[in-house]
């Protein structure tokens, strides 16, 4: 009789900000034990999560590249930034599952954490059904924001609000003046946006600006001090609490 044949199993990994030894150990041991490892990159770019496991991968892996279509670009005329997504993580998915279907382990490597405002959300809800998957977190960006800038965020009873920088103006205005600390994400091309309602807000004095934190590449700086035109997307807004750590 032979062997009964056994999927493989799909590892989310969380490998952190960017800094190679902020990886989890758990993390590391999960991507040097699949056979293959699958990493999301825009075109003409390495890929963050990629450039985090660069010194950890070994020959024997196979790398898989899944190349987004678009990124922040402008689209033509009729052309959908979801429908354009939605088919590029089904593709992706598909690439991954063939894998499986064939036995081998494969590891999404995701920067940050895997379920906060990861593509790996995408790839899980598509094979979660059908295969195992395991999500290993990871340290998110924001917190090794706080700790570069060596600031406690909130404390207490304090609330933090995590936005995006894609919100409305005015939305963004609103829950930064319902929040005691604030976090704006995706910021690029939304900067000065972010910026004109954090100073409508009444924030702009405490407000930083971090790029690339942990990386090689990594700056800090007031936010009144940013520059909109040369602000990456993985960069982003820290706003903490007037009283944190003060008490």
């Amino acid at each position: 009789m032979s062997a009964e044949f056994t999927v493989g199993r799909c590892f989310g990994v969380g490998v952190g900000p960017g800094d190679p030894e902020l990886i989890t150990v758990k993390a590391l041991k999960a991507v040097q034990g699949a056979p293959v490892v699958a990493f999301f990159a825009a075109a003409n770019a390495v890929g963050n999560a990629r450039q985090v496991v660069d010194g950890y991968l070994l020959p024997s892996q196979t790398e898989m590249r899944l190349q987004y279509p678009v990124t922040t670009e402008t689209l033509s005329d009729g052309e959908s930034y979801e429908c354009i997504m939605s088919a590029f993580y089904h593709r992706s998915a598909d690439l991954v599952a063939a894998h499986l279907d064939a036995g081998r382990d494969v590891a999404v490597l995701c920067e940050g954490d895997p379920f906060f405002y990861g593509s790996f959300m995408y790839i899980h809800n598509r094979l979660a059904e059908r295969y195992p998957v395991e999500v290993i977190p990871g340290v998110p960006a924001m917190l090794a924001a706080a700790a570069v800038l060596g600031t406690p965020l909130v404390c207490l009873n304090e609330v933090i609000s995590v936005l995006s920088g894609v919100l409305p103006a005015d939305e963004l205005e609103h829950r930064m003046r319902a929040a005691d600390a604030v976090i704006v994400m995706k910021l690029g091309r939304n900067l000065a946006k972010v910026r004109s309602a954090v100073e409508r807000a009444g924030l702009l004095e405490r407000a930083h600006y971090v790029e690339r934190a942990t990386m090689t590449t990594q700056r800090v700086m007031a936010l009144a001090d940013a520059d909109p035109a040369t602000s990456p997307y993985f960069s982003m807004v820290v706003i903490p609490s007037a009283t944190a750590g003060l008490r």
